[in-house]
């Protein structure tokens, strides 16, 4: 059914290209409330932020708030998108992990971003939902940094933290990337309205949206 959905969507995005689509929304993108204490409720601001820029650029017809759903709702299989943040404690009970993998196998995508402090969380708890795959580093060749805005240098760099240079890991499930998670770059922070860190430019907001619409485009159109 969600397969079916996203290559519904797909073929509205693909054929709304020229302009903007009217009427009532095509969908909604949303974002993820899980356990284990961890702030999943950051960045209140990015995902509208986001969601209009698609919707501006991209010629998307998304609804302009975000969802919010949990890992055990049915209504998991209602988005063909959806965004996991946060900076601390994750915890996936076996079921959760196995309705995100049906998810996932049945045509969604996870995009996770590392708001600082989640990466020794996340890295057990998806091994709980594809205990047979590894993340990958994507190459910058790699289609989601080349979709409307070209990135020959993979994710941008929104926020220091470590000094680490920002990463794009990859769960591919059956040659389909099902989850993106940016390490080290912070593209929710990037995406959250300006002023918010006053040290973030606006190239820098406007380099974060760009990326995340790749995000989105590939989400939608990929095979």
């Amino acid at each position: 059914m969600l397969r079916h959905f996203l290559l519904a969507a797909a073929l509205l995005f693909t054929t709304t290209a020229a302009a903007p689509a009217p009427g009532a929304p095509s969908f909604r993108i949303a974002k993820l409330h899980y356990g284990g204490g961890g702030d999943w409720y950051a960045n209140k601001t990015s995902l509208p932020n986001l969601i209009s820029f698609c919707n501006q650029t991209l010629h998307t017809n998304i609804a302009p708030d975000e969802a919010t759903v949990e890992l055990d709702a049915p209504e998991l299989l209602d988005y063909p998108f959806i965004h996991m943040t946060g900076h601390g404690n994750v915890s996936f009970t076996a079921a959760e992990a196995q309705n995100l993998r049906r998810y996932l196998v049945g045509g969604g995508f996870l995009h996770i971003d590392d708001n600082y402090g989640l990466d020794k969380f996340i890295r057990p708890e998806m091994k709980k939902v594809f205990p047979e795959l590894e993340f990958v580093e994507l190459p910058y060749s790699h289609p989601i940094y080349h979709q409307k805005y070209p990135f020959p240098r993979g994710l941008p760099k929104v926020h220091e933290h470590d000094g680490k240079r920002a990463q794009g890991f990859g769960l591919v499930y059956k040659g389909r990337l099902v989850c993106f998670y940016s390490f080290e770059c912070d593209l929710g922070n990037g995406w959250e309205d300006v002023g918010t860190y006053p040290e973030d430019s606006p190239a820098v907001h406007d380099a974060a949206l760009r990326m995340g619409a790749n995000l989105v485009s590939y989400a939608l159109t990929q095979d």
